[in-house]
């Protein structure tokens, strides 16, 4: 998962900046406090892992698929690695098409001000969503099924609610929608319709690998939506 995040970190990375005409705003540009709260999420994102949380070892493995909700139990088998590796590809591909329509050809003023937004929003997404999952400590669906002896070692088997991936591609997928909407970029109702259909297709792709039951990706989305527009929302562009 932490492989994930940096590539989503990476692609949002912004293209070079074209000679356009300046837009009648008015910015401060980013600030050292807009670094210092990337730089915060990015220490509570990690923090878990280097405290080795959670700690223990799961209450049961196999676990019984009857005390799971009804909408989950179906989610119920052995990991589908193609799976797996496909929603990590569409993820990155909402995190490109994010950088992309949302940064690049823009005045060095304006994407700067967008780039940093959007990795505020990623980042407290990704860290919010660290932390839940430590202190949900939900057991992913591997740990119903007969291989649970040999994945009840690895303490990410403990970390299924919410859905890390889920809420950054929809994290992504919202804080483009407000940032376009503010600024009025071209081709928004386009680009917002295509990073939420790839944002969903995240969230099929994890029930359907078998790492998280749909109210883990239900969950997900809610938190990136949350964030995705809380982020620009409190951090609004001076006109």
């Amino acid at each position: 998962m932490r492989r994930v995040v940096a590539a989503v970190f990476v692609m949002t990375l912004p293209a070079r900046a074209a000679p356009a005409q300046a837009l009648p705003t008015t910015r401060s540009g980013p600030t050292w406090a807009d670094a210092g709260w990337v730089a915060a999420a990015g220490v509570l994102y990690v923090l878990p892992g280097a405290l080795g949380l959670p700690q223990g070892s799961p209450s049961c493995a196999p676990c019984d698929p009857a005390t799971l909700p009804g909408i989950d139990r179906w989610a119920v088998r052995p990991v589908v690695h193609r799976d797996d590796v496909a929603s990590s590809a569409v993820l990155v591909g909402v995190a490109g098409w994010t950088a992309l329509a949302g940064l690049r050809g823009l005045p060095a003023d304006q994407w700067r001000d967008n780039f940093v937004r959007f990795a505020q929003a990623t980042s407290w997404t990704a860290a919010s969503t660290e932390w839940l999952k430590v202190l949900a400590r939900r057991k992913r669906p591997v740990l119903y099924t007969s291989d649970a002896a040999a994945a009840a070692a690895d303490r990410d088997n403990q970390k299924s609610l919410p859905s890390g991936h889920t809420s950054l591609a929809f994290c992504a997928a919202t804080a483009y929608l407000v940032i376009s909407r503010r600024e009025h970029l071209p081709h928004r109702t386009r680009n917002a319709l295509l990073l939420y259909a790839g944002a969903l297709a995240v969230g099929a792709l994890r029930v359907a690998a078998a790492q998280h039951f749909p109210s883990d990706v239900a969950a997900g989305a809610a938190l990136g939506v949350s964030l995705g527009w809380l982020v620009p929302t409190i951090h609004p562009t001076t006109r």
